[in-house]
């Protein structure tokens, strides 16, 4: 695993590209946009399927020999040479079991406590792990973090560059203003525990990322790593403001982030235009030493003329509400970067609003496990963003999943198909991936539900849809994130079509059930004014936008009882926020739950109540 595979692809796929030119073929191009439709020969695996059998040889050839796929393949299990890939990819699926981390817990428990790690999951030695941020489910989850994860990391940042370059071109060394934090560090006798994007920003691939993209951060290594989200904060602001001219684009792992960052702004803007004119750090705002000292030395001296441009824009961006902040700031940013589907998608629209014009574009599909898809098309709104999906990187299968008959599932509304290969998904078809990674994941069940929207050179291009576990259930009712995300923009649409001078800031959801009937809790943040007759409405409308038969059925009968919107104080999510990175989570990995059964997130939430209101439906 010392080299990428990522570039082998890239480059594979030149090289037919080519020589598909020299031999002059031409013609109707096929859907995947690769060879003309029917000239592959018969029996012949599409260039993907190709890869993905490599991949899969790969990584059985370095991991075969480990105790947890002994336990499958069997002690005398050997690839050979002639092994045909399609016998040995249906040998894999019907050996090894479909997996979730319940199954790699005992393994992840035997190499935090210090066991010799080489031979349990992978065939070399695993000795860091990367802890996910528990906002899915509430609970934090061990996944290994090898090499490979930085190098495919390096990979991707690469590849989407390029792509990127081709629409939005940029200046050799331009900056970046990066809203990334990493989160602390602690050791186990097997290694060290932390954050995905904190292994990621502390490996040699973070640093030879810039070189390779000739973008480079505004901020130093040291406010990155501050373990203080809001000194970092203040910092990335305060240096994108010294370089606002040199910003060919501003980023963060999340949309969330760049809310977060520009919310922050708005507050502090005086303070940073002070300490440029005086050349000064605000020891208010940052109290480490390191922090302080690697910024100092940066500022070089004091700036009046800068200060004084800064403070004259700012001004008059407070007269806008701060629409076009970004535009306004940053006069040579091309675009904003971050991920901005599923479940940020609520907050698309305030980074538009931040951005003045500027497009927004969305960042590469990954996950804690593994990168799965890049976005080749930057130009594609967040809401319309589907990801090619890199056969190098992981072996992929797709469950498929169709909508069940009324009544027919136990965990949720979608009956499964037997797991398929990458090459034999179907367009329209909606599918649960699967990963045989690298890092020692087997058949693993990611729990993202995507959509095949289509092609690029026979490689599947997925829209991404929700997490299936999220979902809040009382009675026969099935409700996904993707379902409350619909009825909470219904709501917001009346707000907007009686001109409501007010904003949700965030929002989540609880099945209580703890009454008879049950019921479901929304709670919402709201910035600005509206009445309470309005929020009626919306409680109501929402109640009735829930489509799921099961929901429909329970509330007819009163089965499941009203629906109660909850208004939660100003701050209320951000006090959710730091709740979750104080027990471990990165600011640049942090997701609102949409759906939570957390007491302490609860507990907060119920705290924060200032108003309640119930749904007049099906009275």
């Amino acid at each position: 695993m010392g080299n990428s595979t990522t570039g082998q692809f890239v480059t594979g796929q030149r090289e037919r590209e080519r020589e598909d030119d020299r031999r002059g073929i031409t013609g109707r191009r096929s859907l995947a946009g690769g060879k003309p439709a029917g000239t592959r020969r018969r029996g012949e695996p599409p260039p993907a399927g190709n890869e993905q059998a490599k991949t899969l040889r790969r990584i059985l050839e370095l991991n075969s020999r480990t105790e947890y796929l002994r336990r499958y393949l069997g002690n005398d299990f050997e690839i050979s040479d002639h092994l045909d890939s399609s016998h040995l990819q249906s040998f894999f699926s019907s050996r090894v079991p479909l997996s979730s981390h319940r199954d790699i817990e005992p393994f992840i428990r035997r190499i935090a406590d210090g066991e010799p790690s080489a031979g349990l999951l992978t065939g070399e030695k695993i000795s860091m792990l990367s802890l996910s941020s528990g906002t899915t489910d509430g609970r934090q989850k061990l996944i290994p973090f090898t090499r490979f994860s930085s190098q495919a990391t390096l990979e991707i940042f690469r590849l989407a560059a390029a792509f990127r370059s081709r629409v939005f071109p940029i200046r050799p060394k331009g900056k970046i203003l990066e809203f990334i934090y990493s989160s602390k560090r602690y050791e186990t006798n097997g290694g060290r525990i932390g954050t995905a994007t904190t292994h990621w920003f502390a490996s040699e691939e973070f640093k030879l990322r810039q070189s390779a993209t000739q973008s480079f951060s505004c901020s130093p290594p040291e406010v990155i790593a501050a373990g203080d989200y809001r000194q970092s904060t203040y910092c990335h602001l305060l240096l994108g403001f010294l370089f606002s001219d040199e910003v060919e684009f501003v980023a963060s792992t999340f949309a969330y982030s760049l809310v977060q960052a520009f919310s922050t702004l708005e507050q502090v803007w005086t303070d940073l235009c002070h300490d440029i004119r005086t050349g000064t750090l605000s020891s208010a705002r940052v109290s480490s030493v390191k922090v302080r000292r690697a910024v100092l030395s940066l500022m070089a001296r004091p700036d009046p003329d800068r200060a004084e441009k800064m403070k004259r824009i700012c001004e008059e961006l407070v007269n806008r509400d701060w629409a076009g902040a970004v535009r306004f700031l940053w006069p040579n940013a091309k675009y904003l970067y971050s991920i901005m589907t599923g479940s940020m998608i609520p907050y698309v629209e305030k980074l538009r609003h931040y951005a003045g014009g500027l497009p927004l574009v969305c960042a590469d599909y990954g996950s804690t496990e593994s990168w799965i898809g890049v976005n080749l098309a930057p130009l594609d709104p967040p809401e319309h963003t589907i990801f090619t999906v890199i056969p190098t990187f992981a072996y992929f299968e797709f469950i498929p999943l169709t909508k069940a008959r009324y009544g027919a599932c136990e965990e949720d509304d979608f009956e499964e198909g037997e797991a398929v290969p990458l090459d034999m998904v179907i367009v329209g078809q909606q599918y649960e991936v699967v990963l045989t990674t690298f890092t020692g994941l087997y058949r693993y069940r990611l729990g993202d539900m995507v959509e095949v929207s289509g092609f690029y050179k026979q490689t599947p291009q997925l829209k991404f849809i929700c997490r299936r576990n999220l979902i809040l259930t009382i009675n026969i009712d099935k409700t996904t994130e993707n379902d409350l995300q619909i009825v909470v923009e219904k709501a917001l649409k009346l707000l907007q079509s009686h001109q409501a001078k007010a904003e949700l800031v965030d929002f989540t959801s609880h099945a209580e059930a703890a009454g008879q009937p049950g019921h479901y809790v929304i709670y919402w943040e709201i910035k600005g004014s509206v009445s309470d007759q309005m929020l009626r409405d919306c409680c109501t409308e929402m109640d009735l936008g829930f489509a799921d038969q099961g929901y429909v059925a329970s509330r007819k009968t009163s089965s499941i009882g009203a629906l109660e919107l909850r208004i939660v104080g100003g701050g209320t999510f951000k006090k959710v926020m730091e709740y979750y990175i104080g027990n471990g989570a990165a600011l640049s990995q942090f997701k609102t739950p949409r759906c939570t059964k957390n007491p302490s997130m609860l507990g907060i939430l119920d705290f924060c109540t200032v108003k309640r209101f119930w749904s007049v439906a099906y009275c």
